[in-house]
């Protein structure tokens, strides 16, 4: 069988795509139009990063909110964005800020020892993600962004998969001063943790797939085969237990199942909603039953050979829709 050069690229592609791994490619434009799409470059802590913002139509002269999508190792901002052509639910966020009227942020993390984008988040016993203050990044762009448009200080939030979602949970931590509520994406808590605890409550998002072969369910070693390079996570219902006990929500959530669209996807997903928390603030647990390591859609399809690495994604529901629907009436506490 003859393997074109475009299948050998995707192979590299989908093998990076989740891990905590990294490279950088910085890319610019010179004039920005008064909306759409723009890639550009910012210097912090004297290094070059990259980030894509999306400005939708007739914003308008009132405030409105700041999303950052943060992805997940080995991934670029055009694979984000759907620039790169690959399939991808992130780039739905754009529609969503077309019809909710708000601003979105690809930012892109620097190389660590795979040569691919990654963040440097809590993971005490990661050595392959890069060692910048990547929670500086964050600042400094929330800063030069509100600087130039009319971002409501009130709800700013942050959106991450895998390595991203672990860096999501970095910033509930570390610039829960800033930001109003947190979603991580097949992610959880690190088990060994270079970050101490969070000084404010915030409300925070878990989206997991029971059937997760790179980040595991039930907590333990993160990759496939499970490596320790990549650290160690603990299990998702300790992750969702340690917010609830921080921001001493309700301890009997409400539930929630979601009707069964794709039969052949792997399971339903189960929604555990525990509310009531300091502040106003709220946990929630999507449970994706026989998930793996994906962002579930339906408008955004990832191949047959995408699961034959990253087992089942779902299809029941849109995940960028979920998580606005969670961010939008979170305010910064």
């Amino acid at each position: 069988m003859i393997i074109s050069k475009n299948i050998l690229k995707y192979f590299g592609f989908i093998l990076l795509i989740f891990l905590s791994i990294s490279c950088h490619k910085p890319v610019s434009i010179e004039s920005p139009a008064e909306y759409g799409l723009f890639t550009k470059n910012i210097v912090v802590d004297e290094a070059t990063r990259s980030y894509a913002i999306y400005i939708p139509k007739d914003l308008g002269n009132s405030s409105y909110p700041l999303i950052f999508e943060l992805h997940g190792g080995g991934v670029y901002i055009e694979d984000m964005t759907g620039e790169s052509g690959y399939k991808t639910p992130f780039k739905l966020w754009m529609n969503l800020a077309e019809n909710e009227k708000f601003i979105v942020v690809y930012p892109e993390g620097l190389n660590g020892s795979y040569d691919k984008p990654t963040w440097n988040d809590c993971r005490g016993d990661c050595i392959v993600s890069s060692d910048a203050n990547d929670v500086n990044f964050i600042e400094t762009l929330i800063n030069n962004i509100s600087a130039d448009y009319n971002i409501d200080q009130n709800r700013i939030y942050a959106s991450g998969t895998s390595n991203g979602g672990f860096m999501a949970l970095r910033l509930a931590i570390e610039l829960n001063d800033k930001i109003a509520a947190v979603a991580a994406v097949v992610s959880a808590m690190p088990a060994v943790s270079d970050c101490n605890l969070p000084n404010n409550p915030i409300s925070v998002l878990f989206m997991n797939g029971t059937n997760d072969n790179y980040m595991p369910y039930n907590g333990g070693y993160l990759s496939d085969p499970p490596n320790p390079d990549h650290g160690s996570t603990q299990s998702t219902e300790n992750s969702v237990n340690f917010w609830i006990n921080f921001n001493h929500t309700d301890t009997i959530p409400t539930t929630y199942t979601f009707p069964d669209l794709d039969n052949s996807d792997g399971g339903i997903v189960e929604k555990f909603d525990y509310k009531n928390g300091e502040q106003g603030t709220e946990v929630v647990l999507y449970k994706v039953n026989g998930g793996g390591h994906s962002a579930p859609s339906i408008k955004e399809q990832y191949s047959s050979l995408f699961e034959q690495y990253f087992n089942k994604q779902n299809h029941d529901i849109e995940m960028t829709t979920e998580v606005w629907n969670f961010f939008k009436d979170k305010t910064l506490n």
